[in-house]
């Protein structure tokens, strides 16, 4: 009954071309180095399907030789010989199903079969197109730009919430201000070698970096009682440029600037090792670029102990003394550098230990984040893991979408979306601990979360930028440029995680509304947590936007600060994130900034913020959300009135200071907001604006090609226009005409007097004629003012205006282009010959 299934049966099974190429071809490039079965284009992520038995889909997840039949089975499905057709009949009703499920022939990659009772095949659910993470291979490996070396060893943290407050350091005024000295007094200890900066630009990448033995960067001790430091930071998120060695416990560091840039140095994350107990260390980082810190706030920098972690599960700690930051004092005629020095005392002899400028969180860190995630057989039922895109060098860009199945399509339309992001600084993993606290709960069993899930769509990207948070940059991708300035790009290859982001957010919105937008930042300048906003000018929804973030503030008063937040539009900030979707419609559009230091509210006053505090402020957002959205507007009313009372007193405070009295009785809500707000204090990424590094020589030689192309005549639209034209084409040749016949009897000996250069009159009634091309659509006066034209006589609007004296010398013919040089001018129009 079937010929070609009895033909497919007895041939030989041989294994799917394309998965055997892809294996090999991985395999050879070093980027695969899992078993056979467990490609990395298999979806074995969803792990309701690998692990139920009812779910089989052969050569997704490899060849399963549990599920397929063993040789003797296949035999007893083949046709037997001699039997009569009734058992025919009978074989087949009950085989058919194992026939066309176990034959390559018919079977199909894109459904799903149900090993009980009868074929039932089902849509899959779409395959995404790039691979994501497998529950029994490996992570996939980060990949950085072929110049960066990388060392193999695998850098991990504990998570650790200290039991104890850390205070603020209290400067002491007697701080040491080391000076300067260099290579030249001291002694080159540790070196990045070829590091990509200015000038060049991304070009690929690969797992492992740069190929080659990777070479041993820091110095060789000459003994056990050598006690140099030995440095290094060719790690994930690592960041140190170069080590000198003034003295013998104090050292000099430079940090990398983000690559392919000469600028942004802020975040430092390396490694010491070869430590000395009960010694006093001093550090000092020498190339800062920012001239305010937290560290001239008592901030201190963070400390990790390997030997602390294996033997008492310590985590990052605040340690340090004698913090100053100050301007350096070397003068090279370049941006001025600013320097942080701390001291301090290592725990243990012998010790590996880590200093960074915040709590690091590394891709590799969100990738075991979201397998877990991918493997929660609870979790993955609502979270579903899709590939937004690739960054540029091809390290794949997550997207989770949270949400509670919908009993109906009605109800699944008619769900709201939020949609939140971080990481588009790298150097701001503050953001990434917040969001580690929102997927926590949201992901949750608790009857908020659960709740949550059921009214809202929650799109989340939690690491837009994960090249730079791989190499270690503290702002910039690998196109040399701060992606929260070009949210309006339209250079899809270049800033690829920043259009697609975009890109999904504008699907979302023509589906369904977008309550809420928020992208988690961290701040360099300002302690506490707070917001940044756009004031919405639609006096309908006057103040909502401020709602939410004063509802924050009260849900979370020991870390989050209202008074800190700022809802004002700068021109600078116009390619942000924020406002590019407050212009897209969605009216609470914010920036969460994080402070890297920590708080001065509360409880909490002049206490540094650690893991625990960050992962809490997520919690709190979501606890927010309920409160703006309860349907019992209650807090939302009395959140409105607080705002009305709290702006009229500080339009009263900004006119006090002004000197004027006003009174806030009458229409002092048609004020504009924007005017009684101050700038934000973001950081200025003006200089990593524009386009990305290897477009700029196109960029140049398109202009120049611009400059010399000519500019093409505006055509005109209607016929008014052109008739007009003519009429005035008209009227400047009868002029001239009656102008020449007036003059001709004098213009030989006119001719004679005139200078050869005719000079451009200083008489108001020929500034008109400086262009070449006169604007007549401004006024009907013209430059020829000639009192004896009946013409002119009869049209009062052509007339000279008074006290102007006529100038025929001067204002007959234009002077030449002020682009052009200068070039004699001669009579052009009716010479005439005299005997």
């Amino acid at each position: 009954m079937f010929p070609a299934l009895d033909t497919e049966l007895k041939q030989e099974t041989l294994p799917d071309p394309y998965e055997d190429f892809m294996y090999h071809h991985l395999q050879y490039y070093g980027y695969f180095k899992a078993q056979r079965g467990n490609l990395p284009n298999s979806a074995t992520h969803q792990h309701v399907w690998k692990n139920n038995s009812r779910f089989l889909l052969n050569g997704s997840f490899g060849e399963r030789d549990d599920l397929l039949p063993d040789p003797l089975q296949k035999e007893k499905l083949l046709w037997p010989i001699g039997l009569s057709s009734t058992v025919h009949r009978q074989v087949e009703a009950v085989n058919r199903d194992s026939l066309m499920r176990n034959s390559p022939l018919l079977r199909s990659r894109q459904l799903l079969y149900d090993d009980l009772g009868d074929i039932n095949p089902r849509l899959r659910e779409p395959r995404d197109l790039f691979a994501l993470l497998s529950s029994s291979g490996p992570l996939l490996a980060p990949k950085w730009p072929i110049e960066c070396e990388v060392i193999k060893e695998n850098v991990r943290h504990i998570e650790w919430v200290p039991p104890q407050p850390e205070y603020f350091y209290q400067p002491t005024g007697n701080e040491k201000v080391p000076e300067i000295v260099g290579e030249e007094k001291g002694t080159v200890v540790y070196q990045l070698d070829s590091v990509p900066t200015e000038g060049s630009y991304f070009t690929s990448s690969r797992v492992g970096g740069k190929r080659g033995i990777i070479k041993e960067l820091a110095v060789t001790l000459q003994g056990p009682d050598d006690n140099t430091l030995l440095f290094e930071s060719r790690f994930e998120s690592g960041n140190l440029q170069k080590a000198v060695r003034i003295d013998t416990y104090e050292y000099e560091l430079t940090l990398r600037t983000d690559l392919y840039t000469n600028k942004h140095t802020q975040w430092f994350y390396f490694r010491v090792q070869n430590t000395r107990k009960d010694v006093t260390y001093r550090f000092t980082i020498v190339n800062l670029l920012k001239p305010k810190s937290l560290y001239t706030t008592g901030m201190k920098p963070l400390m990790y102990s390997q030997l602390d972690a294996n033997n008492h599960n310590i985590g990052w700690r605040r340690e340090g003394n004698e913090i100053k930051y100050y301007k350096n004092n070397t003068d090279d005629k370049q941006q001025p550098f600013y320097c942080l020095t701390w001291t301090i005392q290592f725990p243990h002899d012998q010790d590996t230990c880590f200093f960074a400028h915040f709590y690091p969180y590394t891709y590799t860190d969100l990738q075991c984040y979201l397998l877990s995630v991918a493997n929660n057989p609870v979790q993955s039922q609502f979270c579903k893991l899709r590939t937004l895109c690739r960054s540029l060098a091809g390290n794949t860009v997550y997207l989770l979408t949270i949400t509670n199945p919908s009993q109906s399509p009605q109800e699944a339309a008619a769900k709201k979306a939020v949609v939140f992001s971080a990481r588009v600084h790298p150097g701001e993993s503050n953001g990434s601990w917040i969001m580690k606290g929102f997927l926590d709960f949201i992901l949750s069993n608790s009857p908020d979360a659960q709740l949550l899930r059921d009214l809202f769509v929650f799109k989340v990207v939690p690491m837009l930028n994960p090249d730079g948070v791989i190499v270690g940059n503290y702002r910039c991708s690998l196109a040399g440029r701060d992606l929260n300035r070009h949210y309006k790009t339209i250079l899809k290859d270049s800033f690829p995680c920043i259009w697609y982001t975009k890109n999904m957010i504008k699907r979302l919105l023509e589906e369904r509304e977008v309550l809420l937008y928020c992208d988690f930042h961290g701040h360099s300048r300002k302690n506490n947590i707070f917001l940044y906003g756009c004031t919405n000018n639609d006096r309908k929804y006057w103040l909502h936007e401020r709602v939410f973030p004063l509802m924050l503030s009260k849900n979370a008063p020991d870390k989050f600060s209202f008074h800190s937040c700022n809802f004002k539009v700068q021109k600078c900030k116009e390619g942000t994130g924020r406002v590019v979707m407050w212009r897209m419609g969605i009216l609470n559009s914010y920036t969460m900034e994080s402070t890297f230091g920590g708080s001065t509210l509360g409880s909490k006053r002049d206490t540094h913020f650690t893991i625990e505090d960050l992962k809490s402020l997520g919690y709190h957002v979501c606890d927010t959300l309920l409160d703006f959205c309860d349907p019992d507007q209650t807090k939302f009313t009395q959140c409105l009135a607080e705002l009305k009372e709290l702006l009229q007193q500080e339009i009263h405070k900004k006119f006090s200071e002004l000197g004027q009295d006003m009174d806030l009785e009458g229409s002092w809500s048609d004020i504009s907001l924007s005017d009684i707000e101050s700038s934000t204090s973001g950081s200025d990424s003006s200089l990593s604006d524009g386009l990305p590094i290897h477009l700029l020589n196109i960029a140049d030689e398109l202009k120049q090609k611009k400059m010399y192309k000519k500019k093409k005549k505006k055509q005109l639209q209607t016929r008014k226009q052109r008739n007009e034209q003519y009429q005035r084409n008209n009227l400047m040749r009868e002029l001239k005409l009656t102008e020449d016949a007036s003059e001709r009897t004098g213009f030989a000996s006119a001719l004679q007097k005139q200078p050869t250069f005719f000079k451009n009159s200083e008489n108001p009634s020929s500034t008109t004629m400086k262009n070449d091309k006169p604007r007549f659509n401004e006024s009907k006066k013209l430059t020829f003012t000639v009192s004896c034209s009946p013409k002119r006589n009869t049209n009062t609007s052509q007339e000279p205006a008074p006290g102007m004296k006529p100038d025929w010398s001067r204002s007959r013919y234009p002077v030449a282009k002020r682009s052009r040089a200068t070039m004699p001018t001669y009579p052009s129009l009716h010479v005439y010959t005299y005997p």
